[in-house]
């Protein structure tokens, strides 16, 4: 009887113990902004490469190098500047790693990009415009490395 109300005690102890932890972590989340710049082409294969700039809302700063590779029904050859918005974020290296993405593109002269992608708990919602042309949809690998 006493190990069957220790382990019944433990049961309950664990859920309220995270209950409060989860939303003090929560509460400490940043927000956190890139600017990036990227070029590449695509034909089957898709590839890009570029820089970006991260600033977050607790001051924390991060040069960042952006690659991108992946593949299916895609042709075209761009240079797009624009903005990406994190969210899930407690510290800036959480941004570092490889995100999976899905996109449909496309643009004549004036191309332009949206898309959102993740890594676990972190989210990425890029948008950009440049030049070049591109129709397609490909899936694939976005890659942030410090620079």
């Amino acid at each position: 009887m006493r190990k069957s109300f220790s382990a019944l005690v433990f049961a309950f102890a664990i859920p309220a113990v995270l209950a409060v932890v989860a939303p003090a972590r929560a509460a400490n989340e940043i927000s956190c902004r890139m600017t990036l710049s990227l070029a590449g082409w695509s034909a089957f294969y898709k590839t890009a490469s570029g820089t970006g700039d991260v600033r977050c809302s607790n001051g924390q700063r991060m040069r960042v190098h952006l690659s991108s590779k992946g593949g299916g029904l895609t042709f075209g050859k761009s240079e797009i500047t624009g903005v990406g918005k994190f969210s899930g974020i407690y510290d800036i290296r959480e941004i570092l790693g490889d995100y999976v993405n899905a996109e449909a593109h496309a643009g004549a002269v004036r191309s332009s990009r949206g898309t959102v992608m993740t890594k676990g708990n972190v989210s990425l919602a890029l948008s950009g415009t440049g030049t070049g042309w591109n129709l397609g949809v490909d899936f694939g690998k976005f890659t942030i490395s410090a620079d």
